[in-house]
């Protein structure tokens, strides 16, 4: 079900809540950057991506709170914010997998997904409908990948902190990636059900 917001909408652009999410996705080609810096000769910046990673899920949480609250919710805001999320799930996907610290199949299994929600996505505008607005269990599942990826990252070292990351890294994609699929699977439902509503209605 979608969360469905009573608040009333603006135009602006130069909100707190938008700069925080464009900072956002300033930050995605520099933690890919960070992430793989080691892949082609570099020094090993885990360190600095796991800070870009954290500073990321902190914005995210600032900006949909911050919107609600100062009464800055906008429609730039309601693309600005998914969209974010998307690209670091992106970025951190092809990071994790060049590096070979995720298997291919994981990786398949949660861009199959995304694929999915474009092709929705697409039949949406075709019948004249905004793309779907995220609700509570996508938003559930970002953050679960979200806590996911760090740790994983961090498992990719020896000693007992490595091998304690990569346990509740491991729980963490679990959960994330069938709460990313159930998500998924709503949204295919919810268009479903305006295709068809639309097809009584001719």
């Amino acid at each position: 079900m979608e969360v469905q917001e009573t608040r009333v909408q603006t135009d602006r652009v130069l909100t707190i809540p938008n700069i925080l999410s464009m900072a956002r996705l300033v930050g995605v080609p520099l933690f890919l950057w960070l992430i793989l810096r080691p892949e082609f000769g570099g020094p090993q910046s885990d360190g600095w991506a796991l800070l870009v990673l954290a500073l990321s899920g902190v914005s995210d949480y600032l900006d949909g709170k911050l919107a609600r609250r100062w009464n800055q919710i906008s429609s730039l805001g309601r693309l600005l914010d998914p969209a974010a999320d998307r690209l670091y799930v992106l970025s951190t996907l092809v990071g994790l997998t060049w590096r070979e610290i995720l298997p291919i199949w994981l990786t398949a299994l949660l861009l199959a997904r995304e694929l999915v929600l474009l092709v929705m996505v697409g039949i949406l505008r075709r019948h004249g409908y905004p793309p779907p607005q995220v609700n509570f269990l996508g938003k559930a599942a970002t953050f679960n990948l979200m806590y996911a990826f760090p740790l994983l990252l961090l498992s990719d070292g020896s000693g007992w902190i490595a091998s304690l990351a990569a346990i509740f890294g491991w729980a963490f994609a679990g959960w994330g990636t069938t709460l990313y699929w159930w998500a998924g699977v709503l949204y295919v439902v919810q268009v479903r059900r305006l295709v068809r509503a639309d097809a009584m209605a001719d």
